[in-house]
Parts: structure tokens; C-alpha cells; sequence
């Protein structure tokens, strides 16, 4: 017999809509490499690839060209953006200043469970690393400079960092398959997290603002010697 109590027999809604998981998916493949800097972005082919309506597909692509990850040039139809060199050294001007803040203000604060919070965070990190699994190597980094921020509360701040976490992250999928730099990153990270453990405001700032520098100096030399897909 079935329950006549409210509720008994909903059917849920999924969590997330059709259009949301092939946004996700396409975004992913773009972050990841499967999808080159130049490459252009057919209609038809998503369509099979991700068994969704044309209307789904064009929804997606409009909104990654919102996001700074796709281009629609006149006559080619919409392409993989080239990232821009000049645009990742001011992400990356943005980013060491913001992050170089949230660190000293970490030091300062003196929090034994914020350190914790950064040491499992790091640890994350370096499994991800271990098992080559770079989408985890990204939402484990996004959550590290999530705590950065919202434990000092500066809220603020982590939003202007959010409004380009896509691009951050389309810089730093680069960045962390570089070579030695799956020992290098991490490293870089545990002296901002041993700064902030000792209460070192000045030395957390610098080694905040040192890891981005890395990281910059990396994306610059990729980017310099980026050949668009099509040309390849």
C-alpha cells in the first residue's frame, strides 16, 4: 500500500539540470587540454559527443564565451579562446597582491584550526598529485585559497579571486603539468602554510606572493610558445 503522506511519492529533481552538467563537462574539457587553444567548437560534433540538443549546446557555448574561454570570430564559428598573455600577467598581478594579503592576515590571526584546515588541504594536494589526477590537483588548490580568505574574513576579496577562478584555473591546468612542478607548487605552498603555523605575517605575504610569481613566470613562457590548434 502506498503512504498517502505528503510527499510519499515526489519524484526529486535532479540536482543539477541537462544544460549545467554539459556546461560542466565542456568546461572541463577545455580547462583539461582535450579541447586546444584555436580549436573550433562544432555544433554537430558536441551534440553527439554529449547526447544534448543543439538548443543545450549553444546555450554552453554562449555561456563559456561569457566566461572568457570560448570565441565566436565572424565566419569561423565558436573557437577555444587563445589565452591572452597580456590578460594572465594581470590575473596573476591580482592574484599575488589578494593573496599575499589573506596570507599575512592569516599569520596574524594566529588560528591552530585554519593551519589545520591548510595542512589537510596541502595534503589533498600532493595525493592529487600523486595519482596525476589534475581536476582533484584544482578543486583541492581552489579550497586551500578558499580558508586563505573566508577564515580572515575577507569574503570580499575571495569573490573579486571567484569572478576568475575559470580563468585561473585554465592558467594553472597549464602551470601544474610543467615539469617538476608537481614538487615545486607544493613546496611553494608549505612555506605560506609554515609562515602562517609560526605567526610570521611578513614571511607568509612573501611566500604567498613568491608562489604566484612561479607560477607567472611559467604561464609566460607557455603562453609565449602557444600555437593555436589549427595552425599545429
Amino acid at each position: 500500500m502506498i503512504s498517502s503522506g505528503e510527499g510519499a511519492i515526489r519524484v526529486e529533481r535532479p540536482t543539477k539540470t541537462l544544460r549545467e552538467l554539459a556546461l560542466e563537462k565542456v568546461r572541463d574539457a577545455i580547462i583539461s587540454g582535450h579541447f586546444k587553444p584555436g580549436e573550433r567548437l562544432v555544433e554537430r560534433d558536441l551534440c553527439a559527443q554529449l547526447g544534448v540538443s543543439r538548443t543545450i549546446v549553444r546555450e554552453v557555448l554562449r555561456h563559456l564565451e561569457s566566461e572568457g574561454l570560448v570565441t565566436n570570430p565572424t565566419n569561423k564559428g565558436p573557437m577555444v579562446a587563445l589565452l591572452d598573455i597580456g590578460e594572465a600577467r594581470q590575473i596573476y598581478e591580482i592574484r599575488g597582491a589578494l593573496e599575499g594579503m589573506a596570507a599575512k592576515l592569516c599569520a596574524e590571526k594566529g588560528d591552530p584550526d585554519l593551519v589545520a584546515q591548510l595542512d589537510a588541504a596541502l595534503a589533498s594536494i600532493r595525493k592529487a598529485y600523486a595519482l596525476n589526477d589534475m581536476r582533484s590537483v584544482l578543486e583541492e588548490t581552489t579550497g586551500f585559497y578558499e580558508a586563505l580568505f573566508t577564515r580572515v574574513e575577507r569574503q570580499i576579496a575571495w569573490g573579486v579571486v571567484k569572478l576568475m577562478t575559470v580563468r585561473i584555473n585554465h592558467l594553472r591546468s597549464m602551470t601544474i603539468k610543467t615539469e617538476g612542478r608537481s614538487v615545486d607548487g607544493p613546496k611553494q605552498m608549505q612555506l605560506i602554510v609554515d609562515a602562517i603555523r609560526a605567526g610570521n605575517g611578513a614571511a607568509a605575504e612573501r611566500a604567498a606572493i613568491d608562489h604566484v610569481r612561479a607560477a607567472a613566470a611559467i604561464a609566460d613562457a607557455v603562453l609565449s610558445a602557444q600555437v593555436p590548434a589549427a595552425e599545429s
